[in-house]
């Protein structure tokens, strides 16, 4: 009689575990696959059917996406030669480079408004959690649950009054207000989170920095903060995927200044209509930043998803 283990799984389990890991995994990687290839395919590949695998690549797209070009004559094209390769690609349509886009900018205003916004939520919600977790506060459990409930809401719901609202302040189309706003959104989530997190650390640790001579500011930076990094780094990632890909909000309430990437990527407009090399090359250069940040905390979100699954 062969034995049987609960905790480790069979041969076959292992083999049909990891053939789905792998499918998803291509599933997932297909799309954005895609769209890198597109980033490097000319205007006409890119609309092309069927599509087109195997093509020439061109830095087409991403010259396209950080300048402006205009329609020159032949005689201008033909007393001012190209002086650079990217000024020969935008020759070949008899066009010059009149500047560099909005699009750096656009995009800066991604990093300011999402970091800024993420930075802003974990820094409010560890402060809320620790305070929900070790203290005891009237009415808490009603409390937590309409935090929660804000998040329940859906943001597109009270565009229409935060619009007004910040006409009114002055807010429209700021740095400000699109941070504020998102960690409004975001600070639910951080606080519900953030919260799990805490009450899995034992309150004998701060007990113990106390009776050191600790104050309690003291034991919460030094003793509570470092045993939730694991925390605040998941939630973190979370936070700022939300700011970072939210579209509804930053279409209404911006459109210079403050305007992030993502309203202004669909914009791109070419030749003969959209530039969907430019956009392609856009969309990639936007997912660089969140995909450098998840690789670089990868382990604690890890780590941070499963904390506190397994009680002793």
């Amino acid at each position: 009689m062969s034995s049987f283990s609960v905790t480790e799984p069979s041969n076959r389990a292992k083999w049909f575990a990891g053939t789905l890991v792998i499918v998803y995994a291509l599933v997932t990687m297909v799309p954005l696959a895609w769209i890198m290839l597109t980033g490097f395919k000319s205007p006409s590949d890119a609309i092309s059917y069927p599509p087109k695998v195997l093509f020439e690549p061109t830095l087409e797209g991403y010259v396209n996406l950080f300048t402006t070009r205009t329609r020159q004559t032949p005689e201008f094209l033909d007393a001012n030669p190209p002086q650079t390769w990217y000024e020969e690609i935008v020759r070949e349509y008899d066009m010059v480079i009149a500047g560099p886009s909005k699009f750096g900018e656009r995009f800066l205003n991604s990093v300011i408004i999402g970091f800024g916004s993420t930075f802003l939520s974990i820094f409010l919600g560890t402060l809320s959690a620790y305070a929900f977790s070790r203290f005891k506060i009237p009415f808490a459990d009603d409390l937590l649950f309409f935090i929660l409930s804000t998040r329940m809401m859906p943001p597109i719901a009270v565009a229409i009054p935060i619009f007004l609202m910040y006409r009114q302040l002055g807010l429209s189309d700021t740095h400000l207000g699109m941070i504020l706003l998102y960690t409004g959104v975001n600070i639910s989530l951080a606080v519900w989170l953030l919260k799990g997190f805490i009450d899995e650390i034992p309150l004998e640790y701060e007990e113990a920095a106390l009776i050191d001579g600790y104050t309690r500011f003291q034991a919460f930076y030094k003793v509570v903060l470092p045993q939730a990094a694991t925390g605040i780094a998941s939630t973190a990632i979370f936070c700022l995927i939300f700011a970072w890909n939210e579209y509804a909000f930053a279409v209404l309430l911006t459109s210079g200044t403050a305007q992030t990437a993502p309203p202004f990527i669909p914009t791109i407009i070419g030749v003969g209509g959209l530039d969907w090399p430019a956009v392609a090359a856009g969309a990639t250069i936007f997912l660089l930043p969140v995909m450098i940040f998840t690789i670089l905390l990868r382990k604690h979100l890890l780590r941070g998803i499963t904390f506190g699954a397994v009680r002793k």
